[in-house]
């Protein structure tokens, strides 16, 4: 059974389109893989991030992206947040965001 990719909003959506080309290249590539294979890809494509939370680590010559994901019922991918790496270090910031919106997304379940 397929994998579907769904977006927490279409802010994060946009975001992602608006990445340089390089990196949205891999990020397609990623993103397909897990269409098929199941979220899981482990490194270099995914990595979990504790609590539900995983990445997406897309890269290009430009530079590297991030998407951070879950899983929800029904096969169900949902990219929570995404951001374009400007340092070594995962911004303190991004993964808040992320991981509030899988607290959101979890509590709405029935």
């Amino acid at each position: 059974m397929e994998w579907q990719i769904r977006y927490f909003n279409e802010k994060v959506r946009n975001g992602i389109e608006q990445w340089p080309v390089g990196i949205r290249a891999h990020y397609a590539r990623i993103t397909e893989r897990m269409q098929i294979f199941g979220p899981n890809l482990g490194m270099p494509f995914t990595r979990p991030m504790g609590q539900g939370l995983f990445e997406i680590r897309a890269k290009g010559k430009e530079g590297i992206g991030r998407a951070f994901f879950c899983t929800v019922i029904d096969n169900e991918i949902l990219i929570l947040h995404e951001f374009i790496k400007k340092s070594q270090k995962t911004p303190q910031k991004d993964l808040e965001i992320a991981r509030e919106r899988v607290k959101e997304v979890k509590n709405d379940r029935p």
